[in-house]
């Protein structure tokens, strides 16, 4: 028996115009007509090497994973909040024949791609070329928020803050900083290390730590060799380590539907690093235990406040600035004298369920928003069912077809979502 037969499906309370809390209540009965209407496939990392998966085999300029015990941790909660359908598939060449075979209404993309290169973008592109609507952000989106020089760059475009960074790949030679004018441009002054990272990368995979210029040829070489990408190099920051996740104004609390009036900044957590820890260490080597991650505390009067409110504004501002759609994980890093600078996005955060000490850095921040993690999956669906309902209706006749009356007044422009 599924939550929607024994719990009442409410809109939360909330001081609002009319006009939004009509809204609210129309999503909650879309969403309560559609769930279970709906036919959802969770889509992860296929692998190169199954047979039939890709047509040759190529380089991997992303680290590869397949996210596929997140996928089926999404797909569970899926169930448990009463969706139709669940399927668990893999991102490979016979996705679309697959979609198409099942007679998906809605993908959920929890993939980092297959091989090649902007591979986050791979399974989005595919979608919108077949025409099915997803949980996920567009292919554009997914490859700028995974390639950390493009991202960068549009932060520091926005103005907002993010520590001097500069791009290397060998095809301009090799590197040496004493000689090369833009590295020279970029660091002048600079006296303190170095972090190199791949430019689409995951975990903490090949970052590494330079206490020096000289020390950066050799390591710009060995992650070059590693992804056959280009290499970032920024300043170290020799501060605390932070993350906040923010995602769409529509969110679930009680499996109650609200909509806030912007964006939805959470999980503001100090990612705990040991006496010899310069960068936290990927998850792939140390699990994400509940002692390396600290929530800040709530209280306003904490001494967590103050940055509190700086991580909650710097994700508003990047979701905003950046015309966001759907979640993502921002790590920040803290210089000597406290001030927090943004050094990258995860367009894919971990959405791996709380089990005994393991959890995810997400998960860690729901508890404090009075959230359990089917409701960040149902929020997350209720947020993208809105935004396609109120602009994208092009995409989504099916999914309109299928919320029954209230979808049908959608669909003749009635209703502005506003």
């Amino acid at each position: 028996m599924d939550w929607m037969s024994t719990q009442r499906f409410d809109v939360a309370p909330q001081e609002s115009s009319p006009r939004r809390s009509a809204r609210i209540g129309e999503l909650q009965e879309q969403v309560a007509t559609l769930l279970p209407r709906l036919r959802i496939a969770v889509i992860f990392g296929g692998s190169k090497a199954a047979e039939g998966a890709v047509i040759n085999q190529t380089v991997n300029s992303r680290s590869w994973k397949s996210y596929e015990a997140v996928a089926n941790d999404i797909a569970a909660a899926l169930q448990r909040l009463g969706c139709g359908q669940v399927l668990v598939v893999p991102e490979d060449m016979r996705l679309g024949e697959r979609l198409k075979q099942e007679d998906v209404h809605l993908a959920w993309l929890n993939s980092g791609g297959v091989q090649g290169y902007s591979p986050v973008a791979h399974a989005p592109a595919m979608l919108e070329m077949l025409g099915l609507p997803y949980i996920g952000h567009d292919p554009l989106t997914a490859a700028s928020l995974d390639n950390k020089l493009a991202f960068k760059r549009q932060i520091k475009a926005a103005g907002i803050p993010t520590a001097p960074f500069l791009g290397w790949h060998p095809a301009s030679g090799p590197l040496d900083p004493a000689r090369n004018e833009a590295f020279q441009r970029v660091f002048a002054g600079w006296t303190g290390g170095f972090v190199v990272k791949p430019v689409s990368g995951r975990a903490s995979l090949n970052v590494m730590f330079a206490e020096s210029q000289e020390a950066l040829p050799e390591l710009v070489e060995h992650i070059f060799l590693a992804t056959h990408n280009q290499v970032l190099i920024e300043t170290f920051l020799p501060g605390r380590e932070y993350c906040v996740a923010v995602c769409g104004p529509v969110i679930a609390r009680g499996r109650a539907l609200d909509r806030l009036g912007e964006a939805f900044a959470f999980a503001e957590v100090e990612r705990v690093l040991d006496p010899d820890e310069r960068i936290f260490t990927s998850m792939d080597k140390r699990p994400i235990t509940r002692d390396r991650v600290r929530p800040l505390n709530a209280a306003e009067d904490d001494a967590d406040a103050p940055v509190r409110r700086g991580l909650r504004n710097l994700g508003r501002r990047v979701f905003a600035d950046l015309a966001l759609e759907t979640l993502v994980r921002l790590d920040v890093r803290a210089n000597e004298h406290g001030e927090l600078f943004v050094l990258e996005a995860n367009p894919k955060p971990d959405l791996k369920a709380p089990e005994g000490q393991v959890t995810s850095l997400i998960c860690a921040g729901l508890e404090e928003q009075s959230m359990d993690y089917d409701d960040l999956i149902l929020s997350l669906l209720a947020d993208r069912l809105d935004r396609l309902f109120s602009h994208r209706r092009g995409a989504a006749h099916q999914l309109l077809a299928l919320a029954g009356p209230a979808g049908e007044l959608l669909q003749t422009g009635v209703h502005d979502g506003s």
